[in-house]
């Protein structure tokens, strides 16, 4: 990498990391809550559905929120199918069925039931030498489909770093829960913003690839780690504020033009 290269990426970080994004992406939902356990669950359901247009993944999930009385934390920690499992029935985005909606609810209410909140999670299977998050996102997938009566049909919504897969939807929910930023939330201590990884999708592959920045050709876990630890040389405290600067450069130069934001994949 280049100085002049790092320069621009950093330009478009500033541009592309402002107060403006959240009320059109689906980080807005996290932010709409005062509470931080709301802001946590709720954010792991937004982070999991934020792919598509972001006009309809608001929608849905504004929708999710009123189903569970604008109560996240509460709704799922406190969840009885035999008295909520209505409300989760007819709820869908995409590939996204009322079954999984469901399933991940009951999986996550074991969790919090025994961890309280998703961070104390992370903090017990994420080394603070660790030097990336991918053991914290392999045990949360896990614990995601723990239950023996989990469909399999809810692992395609919750990939695993072992699988090879690039993670990105749980990847961006841990930037949206460690980065402090005018865009992310910054809720959690226990993990380092150092040890982020990149949320690898098409769009960050073709223009990390097409900045010289990413080799690998296949956009999996080893790409990942392999762009992340070009980010890391260039900021070792935060590498992933370059996420904004991929993603929105990416969105200027395809089809879709600017109807995406950095953060809605």
């Amino acid at each position: 990498m280049m100085e002049i290269d790092r320069q621009m990426l950093d330009a478009l970080v500033s541009r592309y990391e402002q107060p403006d994004f959240i009320a059109t992406d689906p980080i807005a939902i996290p932010h709409a809550f005062d509470d931080p356990r709301d802001q946590e669950v709720i954010g792991l359901y937004a982070a999991l559905l934020a792919w598509g247009r972001r006009s309809l993944i608001l929608r849905k999930l504004e929708e999710l929120c009123a189903r569970m009385d604008y109560r996240p934390y509460h709704f799922v920690r406190f969840f009885a199918p035999e008295r909520d499992a209505d409300r989760l029935r007819t709820f869908r985005h995409r590939t996204f069925q009322p079954e999984d909606a469901f399933w991940l609810t009951r999986n996550l209410q074991v969790l919090l039931t025994r961890y309280e909140t998703i961070e104390r999670f992370v903090a017990a299977h994420l080394s603070s030498d660790a030097p990336d998050i991918g053991p914290a996102i392999e045990a949360l997938s896990r614990a995601l489909c723990l239950l023996p009566e989990t469909p399999q049909r809810l692992r395609k919504h919750l990939p695993r770093p072992s699988a090879g897969s690039a993670c990105k939807r749980l990847a961006l929910y841990f930037r949206w829960m460690v980065r402090s930023g005018p865009v992310d939330l910054g809720l959690w201590q226990t993990v380092r913003p150092a040890q982020l990884v990149i949320p690898l999708d098409v769009h960050v592959g073709r223009q990390a690839r097409a900045w010289g920045l990413l080799r690998r050709n296949a956009n999996d876990w080893k790409a990942v780690q392999e762009l992340t630890a070009i980010c890391r040389q260039l900021c070792p405290e935060d590498p992933v504020r370059y996420d904004f600067a991929l993603f929105g450069a990416a969105l200027l130069n395809s089809n879709e033009g600017t109807s995406v934001s950095p953060t809605a994949r």
